[in-house]
């Protein structure tokens, strides 16, 4: 099994990466596609979508992001500051021209529709792409998944992801690790012996030199990093109506006031911690530029984490964050491999809980962890996440989600610092966690699974 760094670690836009990044993935897909059939000059575009992005694209802008998408515009290339416009141009035109030359009306406050009902049954963060003629019959449909991460399938590939063969695929896989478990991964690592990141270091330059693999994970980190700057920069609300105000900012301020002071409290770099993650997921909040990692809503573990080595981390370099990357990208894999990294699959516990859990994997290989604990300190970290719900007040990635991504880093550098006080033997094996996160989002309610209706969703008064 062989996900690269780079998939789960995409530049895009906020907020969601299920919500914001697939839509506008899918629609980019589906207009390659129709550009390439043959179709009659005139037609209508539709998008009709289901389940989680129904019921809470509003709040995640899922509407907008494929308006984007159907505009040309692609996550990691669109400069936030000229969403607005980009918006109002497509409102204004109300037609697409196809690449086949193709014209299709497409009107934005019409044609994009929320459909309440049932969820598909392939995943429930659908979405369905139409091109109608005058008598509304169809000439062309599509229908994506949008999986978390900024992951889409179509049907097709949903349906033939379900049913290949694990073993037949790992066969064809042309990595020389191509570890699907943690078992398998803690194996390899004791046969060559090679570390986690070296494991995946050398997965990664069967496509890539290694100075385009360092080039590439500099530039996840530049993203990250830049993200965090900015959010710990600005004040003001953030959009939406809940009227929620960015804190990371002013709380940055005290702490460097508190700089040198005879009453600073041993805690205070957890406070450190916690600010650099609801920097970045308060710009997450605002739609600005941010890393996947996995999701757009876990935006700021991973970086807070990385912030922390670096700023409070005797010898912490740049190598040391590539090694962070390689490591948790490799138990990022599995979890996606295994369970699910989307809120509207599994709840939060596959977000900020799989970002915990790559956070404290990478922070522990960072500073010199053992295979055996790198696996341990993942484990800690998820199983302290398990159950968690992902019910965001108003469909909005702001309450709980911003806090949400402060503690879920705070779980992840005392899981790291756990295992690495140990020799890597524990109780419960990171596999099975993984697989207890997959039986419970099954179990969980809908209600909880980034719907929004049900929990704080539901028991918060909108102001």
């Amino acid at each position: 099994m062989f996900l690269s760094v780079f998939e789960l670690f995409k530049i895009g836009i906020g907020p969601s990466s299920s919500h914001t990044v697939g839509p506008m993935v899918a629609a980019r897909r589906f207009l390659e596609k129709a550009g390439a059939t043959s179709l009659p000059h005139a037609g209508r575009l539709t998008v009709r979508l289901h389940g989680s992005l129904a019921f809470t694209g509003k709040g995640h802008g899922t509407d907008r992001a494929v308006i984007l998408g159907i505009a040309g515009e692609t996550p990691d290339a669109i400069d936030p500051d000229r969403v607005e416009a980009v918006l109002a141009e497509m409102a204004a035109r109300g037609r697409i021209t196809l690449a086949s030359g193709n014209v299709l009306a497409f009107d934005p406050t019409r044609d994009v529709i929320f459909d309440f009902g049932p969820a598909l049954p392939g995943h429930s963060n659908g979405l369905v792409f139409r091109i109608l003629d005058d008598d509304n019959n169809t000439l062309l449909a599509e229908t994506y998944y949008s999986i978390g991460g900024g992951f889409v399938q179509s049907e097709a590939e949903r349906l033939e992801s379900l049913a290949a063969d694990k073993k037949s695929v790992k066969a064809k896989l042309a990595v020389p690790y191509p570890f699907s478990t943690a078992v398998e991964m803690l194996a390899m690592g004791k046969e060559s012996g090679l570390s986690v990141a070296a494991m995946k270091r050398a997965n990664e330059t069967v496509a890539m030199t290694a100075e385009a693999l360092d080039r590439g994970l500099d530039r996840i980190w530049d993203a990250m990093n830049a993200c965090m700057n900015r959010g710990l920069t600005l004040g003001g609300t953030l959009p939406g109506g809940l009227k929620i105000r960015r804190r990371a900012a002013e709380i940055l301020r005290q702490l460097k006031e508190e700089q040198g002071g005879n009453s600073i409290q041993p805690h205070r770099v957890m406070d450190f911690l916690s600010v650099y993650a609801m920097a970045v997921n308060e710009e997450n909040a605002a739609g600005s530029k941010v890393v996947t990692a996995p999701t757009n809503g876990a935006a700021g573990v991973m970086p807070a984490v990385i912030r922390y080595y670096l700023d409070h981390c005797v010898g912490a370099d740049r190598d040391g964050i590539r090694v962070f990357l390689l490591a948790s990208a490799a138990i990022g894999g599995i979890i996606k491999h295994n369970a699910s990294i989307s809120g509207a699959e599994v709840g939060c516990q596959g977000e900020v809980g799989s970002a915990s859990a790559m956070a404290a994997a990478g922070l522990c290989a960072a500073l010199g962890g053992t295979n055996e604990q790198v696996e341990n300190a993942a484990e800690i970290a998820l199983e302290h996440h398990l159950g968690m719900t992902c019910d965001p007040v108003g469909g909005l990635v702001q309450v709980p989600c911003i806090e949400r991504n402060a503690f879920g880093a705070v779980k992840a550098v005392t899981a790291a610092s756990l295992a690495l006080r140990g020799d890597g033997v524990h109780f419960v094996p990171l596999d099975n966690c993984v697989e207890t996160m997959r039986q419970t989002g099954i179990d969980m309610s809908d209600r909880y699974k980034e719907t929004s209706t049900g929990g704080l969703a539901v028991n918060v008064v909108e102001c």
